[in-house]
């Protein structure tokens, strides 16, 4: 900035007396999805100096003036490391049909984010800076928005600078509701928690702590409140208007808003002397849910640390069977439930490791019996009439990710199979379509990457699994079929590297022979990825957990 332009801005500021300056305001991480569906965290902007995020009301005539300044300073400072972004604070559950001129709208459904931020009116600017999630200024886009702007490459803004205005009012409802009536933690709270979270917050699972009574979940309510507002929690989260599972995770609206304000208004006790989450009592984790399996393999004993990072273990099992076998169900029982975080497993050929013909394909089409993720006990039972066939001679290839908790354990999982023997069974096989010989250049927030297959069989896609490693960001499943329309699949907004599920589609899709499948995503080779090791590492290819894959992997059958 030159002395002229110091000085003006200098003078603009002395010259707004209404203006008020206190200690710099902060804000939580928060995050919400765009009308295209992608995911934005204030966290992951951190390649950027700052984020303004406006108010907006569809339908409210008084914002007209604050959107059309709010678009001018988005194209003045379009050189600059701003993001300039709009929230949907009406609650709408339906996201905006595209974006307002240049600006994404963020779909704030539930209003926690906007009443976070605390916007009370349409034209409601907040300037954030996301290294530090600190409030930099709030007030309409005017002047003294442009002065903070062109004061963040001098020097650091130290005080939150407020100006006042006047606009269309946005009405909290829910939270209305629950300021006059707070949810009731014995008949609202604690059954939720025990859906959501217990499965693996209690003892031995794998959640880092505990979530057994009214007093735990209180001294752990910042923490909730702050993962369920950035959407780290509950893990395995998708775009339910794209696809659904029952493998996702993800919270109601209502829950969300219940949740939140519970926590917001003390996370009072209640009057019930019963305490649900003290008398939860996690049961299936050590029986056979579908009775004692055909066969049990018993996976070799592995010793895990008591700290530090491990890479994935790989491990080959031999099976005993002279004939060929169909499975049409499988269970895991973890003998570490604390450490074992996944396992992924494939028939494979006596000459064949756990990637197969996907270390030299980029379509491989292969037998992958299933996965598992921490949390509730399930079964995978395969749709009737299908299964997997399971060759004589052949073997499982593991792969194994452990997590470490302070203590040594010992790991001893066992897989239990159960056969059918239903003549005329469809195989089930995965597609694993990827994407190689690529290079990820440093400091990049946003590396694009698309693979794709053709069908030559008419099949049915049963599910769906993103594989890439650190720096992995989204990923989108689709098919474009022969007609040439598209029909989306699934979609991962914010890829977890470590949470890796096999979603199983809630509604099995068909495809038609010619069929294109399609994957489509990025990494993120930033500081803005908190699980990168190294933004100034250039990143290739390789089948290493230190190097990339972008993987999208269909599960299916032939269709009729």
């Amino acid at each position: 900035m030159n002395t002229f332009s110091r000085i003006a801005c200098l003078g603009a500021l002395l010259c707004w007396a209404h203006t008020a300056t206190a200690q710099l305001e902060r804000v939580g991480d928060v995050a919400l999805l765009d009308e295209t569906g992608a995911f934005h965290q204030l966290s992951r902007y951190q390649h950027k100096q700052a984020v303004a995020l406006m108010a907006w009301l569809p339908g409210c005539s008084a914002q007209e003036s604050a959107l059309s300044a709010f678009s001018a300073l988005q194209a003045r400072y379009a050189q600059q490391d701003v993001a300039f972004l709009l929230i949907d604070a009406s609650g709408a559950i339906t996201r905006a049909a595209g974006a307002v001129g240049n600006l994404h709208v963020l779909n704030d459904e539930t209003q926690l984010v906007s009443e976070s931020l605390g916007m009370q009116q349409a034209g409601d600017v907040r300037l954030i800076n996301p290294q530090r999630l600190t409030v930099l200024y709030k007030g309409p886009p005017g002047q003294a928005l442009a002065a903070t702007l062109d004061t963040l490459t001098d020097k650091p803004v130290r005080e939150t600078l407020s100006e006042p205005h006047s606009s269309c009012a946005i009405n909290y409802a829910a939270r209305d509701a629950h300021h006059s009536t707070p949810p009731d933690y014995a008949a609202d709270i604690a059954p939720l928690i025990i859906e959501k979270c217990a499965s693996c917050h209690r003892e031995n699972g794998v959640g880092p702590f505990q979530l057994d009574s009214h007093l735990s979940l209180l001294g752990w309510s910042p923490m909730i409140r702050e993962v369920v507002m950035n959407r780290r929690m509950p893990p395995t989260q998708v775009d339910a208007s794209v696809g659904q599972s029952a493998q996702a995770h993800s919270l109601t609206r209502e829950q969300r808003q219940m949740l939140v304000h519970w926590i917001d208004g003390g996370a009072p006790r209640g009057a019930s002397e019963q305490d649900p989450l003290a008398d939860f009592e996690f049961t299936g984790g050590d029986d056979w849910l579908l009775g004692e399996p055909d066969y049990i393999v018993n996976t070799p004993p592995y010793a895990i640390p008591a700290a530090g990072i491990l890479d994935y273990v790989y491990v080959d099992v031999d099976l005993p069977f002279t004939e060929d076998r169909w499975v049409r169900a499988i269970q895991y029982l973890p003998g570490s439930p604390k450490s074992l975080h996944h396992l992924m497993a494939y028939v494979t050929a006596p000459d064949e490791d756990f990637w197969g013909a996907e270390r030299d394909s980029t379509a491989a089409s292969r037998r992958f019996l299933s996965g598992y993720i921490p949390g509730k006990p399930t079964v995978r039972e395969f749709a009737p009439g299908t299964a997997i066939y399971v060759p004589a001679g052949h073997k499982l290839s593991l792969q194994f990710h452990y997590m470490t908790y302070g203590m040594q354990s010992e790991d001893k999982t066992k897989i239990g199979l159960y056969f059918t023997e239903q003549p005329g069974l469809k195989e089930v096989r995965t597609r694993a379509v990827s994407a190689s010989e690529f290079v990820v250049p440093p400091r990049t927030p946003e590396f694009a990457m698309h693979a794709q297959h053709v069908l030559d069989e008419a099949v049915v896609i049963t599910g769906v699994r993103a594989r890439m490693n650190y720096r992995g960001k989204h990923m989108r499943f689709a098919a474009e079929l022969p007609d040439g329309s598209r029909r989306e699949l699934f979609s991962i907004p914010s890829y977890n590297y470590a949470w890796q599920p096999h979603y199983q589609l809630d509604e099995p899709v068909h495809l038609p022979a010619g069929s294109r499948l399609l994957v489509s995503g990025a990494f993120d080779n930033s500081i803005s990825n908190p699980a990168n090791p190294d933004p100034s590492r250039e990143v290739q290819f390789g089948l290493s957990s230190s190097d990339e894959v972008f993987i999208g992997y269909f599960t299916y059958y032939a269709a009729e």
